[in-house]
């Protein structure tokens, strides 16, 4: 990460406030312990190594902030170069408290979940200059379907959409910044919640790309995940 958070190109806001319902653990995913530290521990190391990242907010459940700050530093994470921010009710209202708690001069942010620990330095980098390099207002990561899509009514098939046109997306998610203050601005004033950052950006007429991404940048959901990101991690330390 940049010594400067007033001079460089972007910041990042981590979004860790899930409750952990699906996952199954009161505790929630984020701080799942996966090869001796937790799965949002994965995910700030990679923001914090990278070059074109000066400035990281983690947005956490308003309750559990002194207890994300004891986890992250415990598992050797430098808690004094990030802001751990209050979260909302939504995902959207956390994005939108993260977004207020940056203090730097950023032309660009990139908003990512906490609950993708593999996330990667190559693919931060790529997502923020891919907003010059296009000249657009947004950048998602994702990947194309691979899988056959149907449009189901209860459980009854209605439709088989051409999959070439689908992406299954991801984050991290890079925009820029003034631009997405404005988006979540103009929802939460119409009360409109959007599935992810880059509906907001694309329901006021941004001009939102794709970048496709490694699919092992997973999102933690169920127990089972954690399976997967042991062995992702297991098979990167091998190669360093």
């Amino acid at each position: 990460m940049s010594e400067s958070s007033n001079s460089a190109l972007a910041a990042a806001v981590v979004v860790a406030g899930g409750t952990g319902e699906r996952f199954g653990d009161v505790a929630g995913k984020q701080l799942a312990v996966v090869e001796g530290a937790p799965v949002l521990a994965y995910a700030l190391r990679a923001f914090m190594d990278c070059e074109v990242i000066s400035e990281i907010v983690v947005v956490v459940h308003p309750d559990r902030v002194f207890e994300f700050t004891r986890a992250l530093a415990s598992a050797g994470v430098n808690t004094d170069d990030l802001t751990i921010s209050a979260g909302g009710e939504t995902r959207q209202r956390s994005v939108a408290n993260g977004l207020s708690a940056l203090v730097g001069q950023h032309e660009v942010v990139v908003v990512h979940d906490g609950a993708r620990p593999m996330v990667t330095v190559e693919t931060i980098t790529a997502a923020v200059s891919t907003i010059d390099s296009k000249r657009c207002d947004g950048v998602v990561v994702g990947h194309p379907s691979f899988d056959t899509l149907k449009l189901v009514d209860g459980d009854r098939i209605t439709d088989t959409p051409d999959r070439s046109s689908y992406w299954v997306v991801q984050t991290p998610q890079a925009f820029r910044l003034e631009m997405l203050r404005a988006a979540h601005d103009s929802a939460e004033n119409d009360g409109y919640l959007g599935t992810d950052d880059a509906s907001l950006v694309e329901r006021l007429g941004g001009d939102v790309r794709v970048l496709e991404g490694p699919r092992e940048n997973i999102k933690v959901t169920v127990p089972a995940d954690l399976g997967f990101v042991e062995a992702v991690v297991r098979s990167r330390n091998n190669q360093g």
